[in-house]
């Protein structure tokens, strides 16, 4: 009887081993935000929005992330140039910048340096492919060289503006509403060019962003002006939310911004950034009264 519950509590094992196994292979991993420092799973997720935020850094409440020589705009540029960061074409962040491209945008307009601003004669970094010898996604130096010839590029601190793309999320599964940084976008003011329009540098992945420059660097700071004791790093000041945007953009059909979803009204499209804000605040008060 003893042999007959043992070869009984056998099959049922290998059976539940066997769902254990199929279960695990039916485990997709397009079920998560890639993007995402802490992703949820998809199927938890109640309500999502996507908002864009503009940052003026040159305002006193972003002042803290555009400190003097440790500018936010620095710390991403340095970190391209040494090739631990790469750019992405936009927000998407599905298709990466080319670096030869990322310094054509960071030239000063109309001012010419040799003509070979990279080195080597071929406008490649060291011979390699156009990151460095040996750049394979996070892997090898990457360390690039630029010669004394290159063109005149902006300033760091010329880069005042940021567009911050987020993902509003309510996850059932926990009961939270969750703000979750996607991109940061660095933008070149118009006013530094003749025709007056805003031109888009680069876009880069938060996730990235986070992992590869701004933890453990000692020069990434969110500086406290009441008391440096208690200087941030970028990524904490980041996740507690000490930076102040205009809503730019939020999730919509045609993929307007504010001020086109009403007419190309600029006071109107400010007070409606304005009252969208407003809105996600009483929606996640509302919330929690159910």
């Amino acid at each position: 009887m003893r042999k007959n519950w043992r070869i009984v509590f056998l099959i049922l094992s290998i059976a539940f081993a066997g769902i254990v196994t199929v279960s695990a292979q039916e485990i997709d991993d397009n079920s998560y935000n890639y993007n995402s420092i802490r992703p949820i799973r998809k199927a938890d997720i109640m309500y999502k929005k996507s908002v864009w935020y503009r940052l003026d850094l040159r305002e006193k409440i972003n002042a803290p992330f555009f400190s003097e020589g440790n500018w936010i705009t620095k710390i991403v540029i340095d970190a391209v140039k040494a090739g631990v960061l790469r750019p992405y074409k936009n927000d998407s962040l599905l298709q990466r910048m080319s670096l030869q491209e990322f310094l054509e945008n960071l030239k000063v307009p109309g001012v010419d340096g040799g003509d070979d601003m990279f080195g080597g004669g071929d406008g490649v970094f060291g011979g390699g492919d156009e990151w460095g010898g040996g750049f394979d996604d996070w892997g090898g130096d990457g360390t690039a060289t630029i010669v004394e010839d290159a063109p005149a590029e902006f300033f760091p601190k010329q880069i005042y503006m940021l567009e911050l793309k987020e993902d509003i999320i309510f996850n059932k599964k926990t009961s939270q509403l969750r703000h979750d940084i996607q991109s940061i976008k660095l933008i070149i003011p118009g006013d530094l060019y003749p025709t007056g329009i805003d031109k888009e540098l680069a876009t880069f992945s938060y996730k990235e962003l986070v992992d590869n420059v701004f933890v453990d660097n000692p020069d990434a700071i969110w500086f406290n002006e009441k008391n440096i004791n208690e200087n941030k790093n970028l990524a904490d000041a980041f996740e507690l939310r000490q930076f102040s945007g205009r809503v730019y953009k939020f999730s919509n059909a045609k993929d307007q911004i504010v001020e086109e979803v009403y007419g190309g009204n600029q006071k109107l499209g400010l007070a409606k950034s304005l009252e969208f804000k407003y809105d996600m605040v009483d929606y996640e008060t509302e919330l929690w009264s159910y």
